[in-house]
């Protein structure tokens, strides 16, 4: 029988994030991140029936810095991934390790009713998950 306690993903997600608007620029994004730890930016939803978006800053590289754009002259909505895949809080780190893993992704938004509450990725997973129930 395990007896390990179920680590969750609100145990480990940042709760602190940074939700921007589409219709910013690259630049003005960068400017205004209060987050930066977080490593990418959450898109808030335009109406009721509309999804969040993501960016990562490894998308600002691939596609604003290595094509040689102006950041002045992106928008965010042009480079985003939409709709997002989201976790849940509840979410057992183990479930969500498998899922980034079986979809390819590397951090995603947890979402609570309806409303992105913190960000989650592999380094939150390992570093606030599994290393502190070794120690």
């Amino acid at each position: 029988m395990n007896t390990k306690p179920i680590i969750r993903v609100e145990d480990v997600m940042k709760p602190d994030f940074d939700l921007v608007d589409g219709m910013h620029t690259v630049a003005q994004v960068l400017r205004d991140s209060q987050h930066p730890e977080s490593k990418c930016f959450i898109v808030n939803t335009r109406h009721e029936n509309d999804e969040y978006g993501i960016v990562l800053l490894s998308d600002i590289a691939k596609q604003v810095v290595a094509r040689n754009k102006s950041p002045e002259r992106v928008n965010i909505y042009e480079i985003m991934s939409k709709p997002v895949v989201s976790v849940d809080p509840k979410m057992d780190i183990r479930y969500c390790a498998r899922l980034f893993e079986n979809i390819g992704l590397g951090r995603a938004p947890v979402v609570e009713d309806g409303k992105v509450v913190g960000i989650v990725g592999y380094t939150d997973i390992v570093l606030l998950g599994l290393r502190d129930q070794l120690l």
